[in-house]
């Protein structure tokens, strides 16, 4: 058996089992005493006041939105699929990165707890090795990251220019984060890159002994040799590299990611605009990314927690109309979409791959 074979049987038994399950349930639970909170702080009465008045043609156009989002982030996986040489068609990429959103929004700690899942979904739809679609995936979550904090910068930026910001301390604070992550994150990726073959030495030398010993508890697996586990380690960190060294792809994968990052945003903007309490888009181009942060919860995909986030910062904004039941209304219109959608397509994906398989 294939040592690639193996990691991926680890992947799907050690990952989905036992203590994740657990851990899911109870992030599930965390979500609705979350939620419990929100509602009974807007007020439930209010709440669904607001949304049953809401625009349904404005709340469709926040599900194109989604579709939208979804579609560009998908087509930047094959971008970067494409640089690792790894053929992806148009559909297979939509829906290969619904597939990866649904094992995000299902598990803890969002993207970290659904990347190896993805990976295990790209290697069965493209074909490729585990570590290429782990690369990939891993990739593409990073590009994502440049452009949320850029557009965060420049909509807190645009809306200096337009309110008196100083008189919001949360506000402030949350200026004060982005800044952080937009010199910190970077930063970090700098000094890791330049140390990558330390790190990846690192990696060896302690994944090594855990995978061989985990293969020892597995019926019918083969324990694989070091070797073995050393190349697949090195396939990964050269799969990191292509990307890298790519400027054409990296480029491209970029403008795919702020495309996606604005349909994001551009669906707040219309969920307020569906409960009849306009904002300004500036507000939805630095609440959206800063919100996104929460997603690193335990919480799986962030359910909860984000859903706070954009709340406390659109109530801590100064817009006068926008109250504790305005604001959730909207981010229940919004999160129900950009949440549920990739959910429940990228379920269908999951299972049928499954299946196939």
């Amino acid at each position: 058996m294939r040592v690639g074979g193996l990691m991926r049987r680890l992947v799907v038994r050690e990952g989905m089992a036992g203590g994740r399950v657990r851990a899911t349930i109870l992030g599930f639970a965390g979500a609705l005493v979350v939620f419990a909170i929100l509602f009974s702080v807007a007020g439930v009465d209010d709440l669904l006041s607001q949304l049953a008045g809401a625009d349904r043609r404005l709340v469709a156009m926040v599900f194109l939105a989604t579709l939208g989002w979804l579609a560009a982030w998908g087509f930047a996986l094959r971008t970067v699929l494409g640089v690792l040489g790894v053929p992806l068609s148009v559909p297979q990429a939509f829906l290969v990165f619904t597939g990866a959103m649904f094992s995000n929004n299902v598990t803890p700690f969002g993207q970290a707890g659904g990347e190896p899942i993805t990976a295990l979904l790209i290697s069965r739809v493209a074909d490729a090795e585990y570590e290429t679609g782990l690369a990939a995936i891993a990739s593409v979550d990073t590009l994502n990251f440049v452009p949320s904090i850029t557009i965060a910068l420049v909509g807190v930026g645009y809306y200096v220019t337009e309110t008196a910001f100083g008189a919001s301390r949360r506000l402030e604070l949350a200026l004060l984060a982005v800044v952080v992550l937009a010199v910190g994150v970077p930063t970090l990726v700098y000094l890791g890159w330049q140390r990558r073959y330390r790190l990846e030495a690192r990696v060896v030398g302690v994944f090594t002994p855990f995978v061989r010993r985990v293969a020892t508890r597995l019926p019918r697996a083969p324990v694989p040799t070091v070797d073995g586990i050393e190349r697949r380690i090195d396939g990964f960190f050269r799969a990191i590299e292509r990307v890298a060294t790519n400027p054409r792809g990296l480029a491209l994968a970029l403008a795919l990611s702020t495309a996606g990052w604005f349909c994001q945003m551009l669906g707040l903007w219309l969920a307020f605009q569906a409960i009849g309490t306009p904002i300004p888009l500036s507000v939805a181009l630095f609440v959206v990314p800063i919100g996104a942060i929460a997603g690193v919860t335990p919480l799986p995909g962030g359910a909860g927690g984000i859903e706070s986030v954009l709340v406390v910062l659109l109530v801590a904004a100064p817009l006068p109309a926008v109250t504790e039941p305005v604001a959730l209304a909207a981010v229940v219109v919004f999160r129900g979409a950009v949440y549920w959608i990739p959910t429940v397509l990228g379920g269908l994906v999951a299972g049928a791959v499954s299946l196939r398989s």
